[in-house]
């Protein structure tokens, strides 16, 4: 199965990146040694992202995220797993885990 670690982060866990990089880093490599990891992306902060909406036809554009939180959405690891319970295993190893949280969610399969 293959499921989406959703990294959240804080503001200062952003200006602190160069700190916890390592830390990715490591966790990355480990994915990938398993043979579990398919994609991922870290983003930059939420105050760069751009939030659209139609409305009667009409394009909203909205700079920002469209809530304002605490912890925002910094990165997402894709992995390919037996099941949910080895996905919460690697998403407990995440560096985020231990700082802000993680939030693990199975893909949606498209049929053709």
């Amino acid at each position: 199965m293959r499921f989406a670690v959703l990294v959240y982060e804080t503001e200062q866990d952003f200006v602190d990146r160069e700190k916890t990089m390592p830390a990715y880093q490591a966790y990355s490599q480990a994915l990938v040694a398993a043979g579990v990891a398919s994609g991922g992306a870290a983003l930059h902060p939420s105050h760069t992202a751009t939030t659209i909406r139609l409305q009667n036809g009409q394009r909203q554009v909205q700079d920002g995220p469209f809530i304002d939180t605490k912890e925002q959405l910094g990165g997402f690891f894709l992995i390919d797993v037996p099941d949910l319970d080895a996905a919460m295993d690697w998403a407990s190893r995440c560096p985020a885990a231990s700082l802000c949280g993680v939030e693990v969610r199975p893909l949606l399969t498209m049929d053709k």
